[in-house]
């Protein structure tokens, strides 16, 4: 049965009013694939609580766009050439010591596993996002490849579930490629505003003249052309107009949230969007990406670097006190990670140095969903510029993220023109050190 049909039973509505509300969201498409609508939700109720032991996890994607430079960050070298001007400071994790500038951080750091050994191919901006975000060099085979996002969607993603299953807060990421509309991304561009365009723009005797007429147009084209953009047009209204109808929706309203927790994350765009994505894994969404740019320190490095770990500090440590407390961390991975590192030589461009690219040793991290914390995996040499012990590639991060989800990272999907895609490229060795 038609999954709006569904909703229209559940709601009281016509079959007819329900088929006018399919055709109701004429409009551009967004960034993210997910169009304006021109209805708005008689959404009430707050989101379920919690996920539930025995549920399909979710995965929050801390975003470091740009690039940022372990040495000042995660994995401080004081006596090296480049050292910097940061000091390392303790953590709740035995032994385990991370940047000053990360004060509320470093007491969560007994859920963190550090990946120190990150070692990439790609130094450009573009491409090291493309392949961080899909596990794929770009251009690799001569086609467009799902984002991790897009997978965890498909792969785990409820088809009845009213919200998409991939939300992107904050910047533009990556699409579903050939896994097609229903595993688009949401992009939501302030988190403080939600999601916008929810209201009807004219009068109801004339909303529904224009749905009358563009429900019959519609139809004609689909009976003509039942495939294709066609029927990627008809899966985006379905499913935004069912996000319009939903209770679930109240999610994205963040003044739903006590004052007292909303302080406890921070005021900066960031901070809201951790606070977003922390209800919408509470409501069921199983992926979601938070952005934080900036990192591309080439200039006036370390006082940028002091700045972004401020503005990250707080809101992420408050996001896993608060999984934690609200006994959802266990089911909720957090993974933290940019394009690459920074170089450990400072360069000497410019009245304020910084650094510049390096893909070749780096450090992400991951919370969380299992993973067993208080851990470091990999380490670089005295210097910050080699993997001396474990080397972690991007197939081996890619794997292991859906080991952590339940995925299998080995399954193959169909490209557009029949190719057989492995969810995750031949040749990885799992990070089993993570492994719970």
């Amino acid at each position: 049965m038609n999954p709006l049909l569904r909703i229209a039973e559940s709601e009281g509505l016509s079959r007819r009013d329900a088929l006018r509300l399919t055709m109701a969201g004429v409009g551009a498409g967004s960034l993210s694939g997910w169009v304006p609508v021109l209805a708005r939700a008689d959404a009430e109720g707050k989101p379920v609580a919690g996920l539930g032991k025995g549920a399909k996890k979710s995965c929050i994607v801390l975003w470091m766009d740009g690039g940022p430079s372990h040495m000042d960050t995660f994995d401080l070298k004081p006596d090296a050439k480049g050292a910097g001007e940061f000091k390392p400071v303790a953590t709740s994790a035995t032994g385990v010591q991370i940047s000053e500038n990360l004060p509320n951080l470093a007491k969560q750091m007994h859920h963190v596993a550090l990946l120190r050994g990150m070692s990439t191919q790609e130094g450009a901006h573009p491409r090291a996002k493309y392949l961080l975000h899909t596990g794929y060099r770009e251009g690799q085979g001569g086609i467009a490849y799902p984002a991790l996002g897009a997978i965890v969607s498909s792969e785990l993603g409820r088809e009845e579930f009213p919200l998409p299953s991939y939300v992107s807060v904050g910047g533009r990421t990556y699409g579903s490629a050939f896994l097609g509309a229903r595993h688009q991304p949401l992009v939501v561009g302030d988190p403080a505003r939600g999601v916008e365009n929810l209201k009807a723009f004219v009068g109801n005797g004339a909303f529904d003249k224009r749905t009358d007429l563009l429900a019959d147009m519609e139809s004609a084209f689909r009976k003509e052309y039942p495939v294709g953009p066609g029927k990627d047009h008809q899966v985006t209204y379905e499913r935004a107009i069912s996000m319009m109808k939903c209770k679930e929706a109240k999610a994205f309203d963040l003044s739903q949230e006590k004052e007292a927790v909303r302080e406890k994350y921070g005021s900066s765009r960031f901070a809201q969007g951790c606070l977003l994505a922390r209800r919408l894994v509470e409501t069921g969404v199983r992926f979601v990406e938070v952005s934080l740019g900036g990192w591309d320190t080439h200039q006036d490095n370390f006082s940028r670097v002091k700045n972004l770990s401020g503005t990250m500090d707080q809101p992420v440590a408050a996001l896993l006190e608060d999984l934690a407390a609200r006994g959802m961390l266990q089911d909720t991975l957090v993974v933290w990670m940019g394009d690459f590192g920074r170089t450990p030589k400072i360069n000497a461009r410019g009245e304020k140095p910084g650094r510049d690219h390096f893909p070749r040793a780096w450090t992400s991290w991951m919370a969380g969903g299992g993973v067993s914390g208080g851990r470091v995996v990999g380490r670089t040499d005295k210097e910050g510029g080699t993997v001396e012990e474990r080397p972690i590639g991007v197939t081996d991060f890619m794997a292991t993220v859906c080991k952590i989800m339940g995925i299998n990272p080995d399954k193959q999907n169909q490209s557009g023109n029949g190719r057989p895609i492995r969810l995750v490229d031949k040749g990885y060795k799992l990070v089993t050190e993570v492994l719970g």
